[in-house]
């Protein structure tokens, strides 16, 4: 019997938007994923300086956004247990929770070519089956460049193609606040909520 491969998708998620879908829905048939686990990221160490919606609402907003897809799950891996939260360690312990699975841990084309300054880097592609990352219009990486710092990256590096505009959580919120539209570039209960708890400035 094969054994289960489970996807970790980490992030803020302030918000959640239709490119985050994307990527998880895509990454679940292109790498034969069992089940993708959304692990919501309450105070990433990169972003300490940067105002973080408070967790309950990018809570909330990551569970209607996810609502309707069984293999979607939200995981509290780093919501129960205190910080500060590192990728290394909560891919050791989800690989301690489930010893019978494959780990594999899905980026964006931006993570990947930033990898060399995330902590204990070489081991946490060690710990992984499989690094699922979306390629971006945006933005390029040297694979030899990022080999030479990472030994073992290039082998466990999945492209995953999909139809993706440009969208951004950052973007999203500046709209938000300036007036713009950003209506359907989440989903309309996301969107529902933004509005009525005045999120983001407006």
């Amino acid at each position: 019997m094969p054994r289960p491969n489970i996807g970790i998708f980490g992030g803020t998620f302030d918000p959640p938007h239709i490119g985050h879908l994307v990527l998880a829905s895509e990454a679940v048939q292109q790498l034969n994923l069992s089940r993708l686990l959304w692990v919501l990221a309450p105070e990433p160490p990169h972003k300490l300086e940067q105002p973080i919606t408070p967790l309950p609402h990018r809570l909330e907003m990551l569970k209607r956004t996810i609502a309707n897809n069984p293999s979607f799950e939200i995981s509290r891996i780093e919501i129960d247990r205190p910080g500060p939260h590192y990728s290394v360690d909560t891919v050791r312990l989800f690989a301690e929770q489930h010893p019978d699975a494959d780990i594999t841990l899905l980026l964006g084309g931006d993570s990947l070519r930033d990898l060399p300054t995330w902590r204990l880097n070489t081991e946490l592609v060690a710990a992984v089956s499989k690094i699922g990352v979306m390629r971006r219009p945006d933005v390029s990486f040297d694979m030899p460049a990022l080999e030479a710092q990472i030994p073992g990256l290039t082998e466990k590096v999945w492209f995953i193609d999909a139809l993706l505009q440009n969208v951004s959580s950052r973007e999203i919120r500046r709209r938000a606040a300036s007036g713009e539209t950003y209506r359907y570039y989440v989903l309309p209960s996301v969107y529902d909520y933004i509005e009525s708890n005045r999120l983001y400035g407006r």
